[in-house]
């Protein structure tokens, strides 16, 4: 059976992507046009659009109603115990639970799509679960040679929804060039949560070369799988991080607003991607929060919503 996947084209630009909507909505390819060819500047494994590949290792996976790892298989929240299930290999849930589900396509254009989930119409199994129903609604749109995202959360349920969100970009290095040890990354960081076992201790402590990742390092000399926070934002309420391949010409920046408050930052072992990642809180958020640490955990009232953005921009084309 074939997996529903969107087209999206941008008619004065030629930029293309593609959204998987039978799998997390997963938007796994955007390509823009450079010097008479197509260029990707997202990283997914071969054929991932036939299903079979791992979710959370391609495109961009979406992560609610929690980012992230919380210790252990199960949530404890005000007195219940809710299975997550999953696992990282640690004993770990990770990512939520949306990234592996079909989405509901709710509206869709040339250079737009809008896609819909809601544990209680298309998984009822995670009422038990969760402690509420959650209704997750995103759209994608090209823009010139930008991708913007749009994230709309809404608690639908009579009880209160303690929620987190992420997104997980890979991109893919080099960007357009033929040498990935050519490519710079810059990161709007300064602080780095502890981990143990990939779970946060709720301690933080400030990133000794922020100076450095803030101006650019080069990706030959990135290794990370870290948990970053402190986060820069510019005078508009964005922060940017950028991805320069100075081969080809081409930037790729990376805006969040200011809904997000952590960034995780992964090298996947092939080294062929870098995922800069903006989350709304720290991985395991809920035992943070009932520690007494501020851990950016969400808890939305009946009816309560928010939202956030993200734009891909990528400049240098010609």
């Amino acid at each position: 059976m074939s997996i529903e996947c969107i087209s999206l084209e941008e008619q004065t630009t030629g930029a293309k992507a593609r959204v998987l909507a039978g799998v997390g909505f997963n938007c796994f390819e955007f390509q823009v046009p450079h010097g008479g060819r197509l260029v990707d500047v997202l990283w997914a494994a071969e054929n991932f659009e036939r299903g079979g590949e791992r979710p959370s290792g391609s495109g961009i996976p979406l992560l609610f109603p929690f980012p992230g790892r919380i210790a252990g298989p199960a949530l404890k929240w005000e007195g219940h115990s809710y299975p997550l299930g999953g696992d990282d290999g640690r004993g770990n849930a990770i990512h939520g639970f949306v990234l592996d589900r079909p989405w509901r396509v709710v509206e869709s254009g040339g250079d737009f799509v809008v896609g819909q989930f809601q544990a209680s119409l298309d998984d009822p199994q995670l009422a038990e679960r969760w402690p509420a129903d959650f209704r997750i609604t995103v759209r994608y749109q090209l823009q010139g040679t930008s991708l913007h995202s749009h994230i709309h959360i809404e608690n639908p349920d009579q009880r209160p929804l303690p929620c987190g969100l992420g997104t997980h970009p890979y991109f893919r290095v080099p960007l357009g060039g033929a040498d990935r040890d050519c490519v710079t990354v810059q990161l709007p960081v300064t602080r780095r949560w502890e981990l143990v076992d990939m779970n946060p201790t709720g301690q933080r402590e400030a990133v000794a070369d922020a100076a450095e990742l803030q101006a650019g390092r080069p990706f030959q000399a990135i290794q990370f799988d870290d948990v970053f926070s402190g986060l820069q934002f510019d005078d508009d309420g964005w922060s940017r991080a950028r991805i320069l391949d100075p081969q080809s010409g081409l930037t790729m920046q990376l805006e969040f607003d200011a809904a997000f408050r952590e960034c995780v930052v992964y090298t996947p072992p092939h080294r062929e991607a870098i995922c800069i990642e903006p989350y709304t809180c720290v991985p395991n958020a809920a035992d943070l929060q009932s520690r007494g640490i501020d851990s950016g955990l969400r808890l939305l009232g009946p009816g309560e919503t928010f939202e956030a953005n993200v734009v891909m921009k990528v400049s240098g084309v010609a």
